[in-house]
């Protein structure tokens, strides 16, 4: 078989199954591990698939920057973040992320919602200034551009001294086995801090996130109170989640 007739079977095996199992791959196709190896590292270069021991999963669509993550699938961040929003209790505390998504439910939340919103991104912290009643804590630190959020040493610090009712997080992938992952690992680790100061973490995830994966994990799944997406119910990956016993809150 030609490199560009395995490059399409390895393209269609992550389509189809969700993952690749690089010595299965091989035993098919009758070629050496190493052959799918190499395989995956080049379309891993072109941002196809996300390397992990074994073989490879479907690389998420939510690496490019902030900007450009504004245009992505903006009527399914939507309608997370309306589900989202209507966690929130009057009085109670939130920690919200960064990025695309928790940007939405920023804009979702009433204007006359009386409640404290704990963040590390400036431009959440910004959306809200007109909630006259939402009181604002801005977390801060070394500013990571990419998602217009702060992260790093001093930014992890102040996370560990506040305590909120509800975390929203954002996620770039979502997958049964990886977790649920993000490019940047400091970022990761600002994740993981800020779940870990609420009671309730429920992670935001628009469809095209679903069955992807990025190179560093945020959390397990035990880790987390539940999933709020937009996917079809009917999605296999969504399907093995539940199975999983993970809660996922419908956002279609």
């Amino acid at each position: 078989m030609l490199a560009a007739e395995r490059r399409d079977h390895l393209l269609g095996l992550l389509a189809r199954e969700g993952k690749i199992v690089a010595k299965d791959v091989a035993a098919e196709l009758g070629i050496s591990e190493d052959s799918v190896r190499r395989d995956l590292r080049d379309l891993a270069a072109e941002g196809l698939c996300q390397r992990v021991y074994g073989g490879a999963l479907p690389a998420s669509p939510a690496v490019a920057d902030y900007a450009a993550r504004q245009t992505v699938a903006p009527d399914g961040k939507r309608k997370v973040a309306s589900v989202a929003a209507g966690l929130v209790r009057p009085g109670s505390a939130l920690i919200l992320d960064g990025g695309t998504t928790a940007l939405a439910v920023a804009a979702a939340l009433p204007r006359d919602l009386a409640c404290t919103v704990i963040t590390h991104s400036p431009t959440i912290a910004a959306a809200l200034l007109g909630h006259p009643q939402a009181e604002l804590f801005l977390l801060g630190g070394r500013i990571f551009k990419h998602s217009a959020v702060a992260c790093g040493a001093a930014a992890v610090e102040a996370a560990q001294n506040v305590s909120a009712d509800l975390c929203l997080l954002g996620v770039t992938g979502v997958h049964p086995e990886a977790g649920l992952t993000t490019g940047d690992a400091e970022e990761a680790a600002m994740k993981r801090t800020l779940a870990a100061r609420a009671a309730d973490t429920y992670v935001l995830a628009s469809s095209e996130k679903i069955g992807t994966a990025s190179r560093f994990r945020v959390l397990p799944w035990e880790k987390v109170s539940g999933l709020i997406t937009d996917a079809d119910p009917r999605h296999a990956v969504v399907k093995q989640l539940t199975a999983l016993g993970v809660k996922v809150l419908p956002a279609g």
